[in-house]
């Protein structure tokens, strides 16, 4: 193999893989949609012809691959606090606050995590998601609490496959209106669009929704409210919320599922705990974020 920073030059050992498929295997921190988009734009040639990436290998075959350089984002590095809970070479654990959207969108060009992990970081690694680069997953704007942002392909790639494995272990910790019983079980509904409210999710049938789990466990009564553990099992879009409004419960402070409160201007939903591989070595880590102070506080209100 012959390499510089941007291109590399390889011989086909073996016949029947892929192309996109031995682009990914064959050069570091390129996952196989990357992989994909590169031989779409036509910088993988095989004995100089762009192939799809279909395109069955024959031994011998030489294959010329071109990684162009990361477009630039137009993100801008913001000083805005964020506490950092664990750092090394592939990784941030960030303890997220509450009102802080994750990355930019339409309505939200700027003032987001991503910007003030650009402040922390100077640059990350860009994956073709230009206004979230890093982003491996995501908290909703007014939910708190713990998440991980990597710093390079490869950690995104690695972090990614966890996900999508689902051997991520995530807890989350909140506060449901009315008095749920029986004190666990697990919520299985698929979840879709609402075809009422395009900006809404809600439970649907098969074939219009996906897939979704969400384990819960009561910690305890709070007048006449119920304080949850929540294990989701898959992560789907505002999953928490809509299982639990779907089976009536739904989270104290909830203007979208449920009602606004007295007590809390936002939804009582935190990210606790997070446990996963870390991409480098393989050890199992967990990390956790205290319930905020303002859930502390609307506690002690309903307690009263």
């Amino acid at each position: 193999m012959k390499q510089n920073p941007d291109s590399y030059v390889f011989t086909a050992d073996k016949a029947g893989f892929r192309l996109d498929k031995f682009v990914s295997e064959n050069c570091p921190g390129l996952s196989r949609s990357q992989a994909q988009k590169l031989i779409d734009e036509g910088n993988v040639l095989v004995n100089g012809i762009a192939e799809k990436a279909s395109h069955k290998t024959e031994a011998g075959e030489k294959i010329e691959i071109t990684v162009p350089p990361p477009a630039p984002t137009g993100l801008l590095p913001e000083a805005i606090p964020v506490k950092i809970i664990y750092e090394d070479d592939d990784l941030l654990v960030i303890d997220k606050p509450a009102g802080l959207t994750v990355h930019p969108a339409p309505g939200h060009p700027s003032h987001t995590l991503v910007n003030a992990v650009l402040s922390h970081l100077n640059e990350i690694e860009d994956d073709g998601e230009v206004t979230r680069p890093g982003i491996v997953h995501r908290l909703d704007k007014d939910t708190s609490g713990v998440m991980l942002v990597a710093k390079n392909n490869v950690a995104l790639a690695n972090l990614a496959d966890q996900f999508k494995a689902r051997t991520v272990k995530k807890t989350y910790i909140t506060l449901v209106k009315g008095i749920l019983r029986p004190d666990k079980g697990v919520i299985d509904a698929p979840i879709g669009r609402d075809s009422g409210d395009r900006k809404k999710m809600a439970v649907t049938g098969e074939s219009r929704g996906r897939a979704a789990r969400t384990n819960y466990r009561v910690i305890r009564y709070v007048g006449k409210n119920t304080l949850l553990e929540i294990m989701p099992e898959t992560g789907r879009t505002h999953q928490i919320r809509v299982h639990l409004a779907a089976i009536g419960y739904p989270v104290f402070g909830d203007i979208t599922y449920g009602k606004k409160s007295a007590f809390l201007n936002r939804q009582f939903l935190h990210a606790q705990k997070i446990g996963f591989n870390l991409p480098a070595t393989g050890k199992w880590v967990e990390f956790e974020s205290p319930l905020p102070e303002d859930l502390e506080q609307a506690l002690k209100e309903l307690d009263k």
